[in-house]
């Protein structure tokens, strides 16, 4: 009896362990760039400060290349230095540029900043991944274990601006496809709107707290709201 009670008791035990192991595993970030919840800063106010005000990616999914800036005189945050290029491109007046630190994830000043360009990180919005140290031997280090340059952000931000009307081209016809996904899925699954939004992020927002096309998540969040921006 008493060994029939400790084969069922380890038996218990390995299953709960695993169930633990899968649960824990749901709540680690699914990619490189993502971090948990509790080390997020989001600079930005309003319904849609979870997202990217240019291309509305989920801000913490991409944060460690997350950058904010002042634009005329309101506080945005971006997933990555792309979309701050396409900010500044915009002829806004952009001031105060941050930029998350990869030692502690906390937002610096990006003219303080060092990055490791072309690591074999990947990349937001871009081929070529850019993530940022307050110091240089912190980026020196993380060179060395996954390459890539080192630069400051004056020499990263031309490198940007170079590739930026290849890479917008690139992400545009990207963003036309998913679009049309998500007009079938907005046909297929949604309560029908004619309200116009002044971003991808203010889209995603509505869909999210309206409900109007139910508990949608990820891409499928995504494709709908940039179908509706579009449109």
């Amino acid at each position: 009896m008493k060994k029939n009670l400790l084969i069922m008791s380890a038996v218990l035990f390995l299953i709960l362990g695993c169930n633990n192991e899968k649960t824990a595993m749901k709540k680690m970030p699914t990619r490189f760039q993502s971090v948990s919840m509790s080390q997020v800063q989001l600079l930005q106010d309003g319904k849609s400060k979870m997202f990217c005000g240019v291309c509305g990616m989920t801000l913490p999914m991409f944060y460690k290349t997350n950058h904010a800036s002042d634009v005329d005189g309101k506080k945005h945050q971006f997933c990555s230095i792309h979309c701050l290029a396409e900010t500044i491109n915009s002829g806004k007046k952009v001031d105060h540029i941050q930029v998350v630190n990869n030692e502690d994830n906390k937002f610096i000043d990006a003219k303080d900043a060092w990055y490791v360009v072309g690591s074999s990180k990947a990349g937001t919005m871009s081929k070529i991944s850019k993530y940022a140290f307050a110091h240089k031997e912190k980026a020196k280090l993380f060179a060395k274990e996954f390459g890539g340059d080192v630069m400051n952000f004056k020499s990263t931000m031309a490198l940007v601006q170079k590739g930026l009307e290849k890479e917008s081209m690139m992400i545009k016809k990207k963003q036309g496809m998913m679009a049309k996904k998500g007009e079938m899925l907005y046909k297929k699954d949604c309560k029908s709107t004619s309200q116009k939004f002044a971003s991808v992020g203010e889209a995603k927002s509505y869909i999210q707290d309206s409900k109007s096309c139910g508990e949608v998540k990820g891409k499928q969040l995504q494709a709908i709201a940039l179908y509706l921006y579009n449109r």
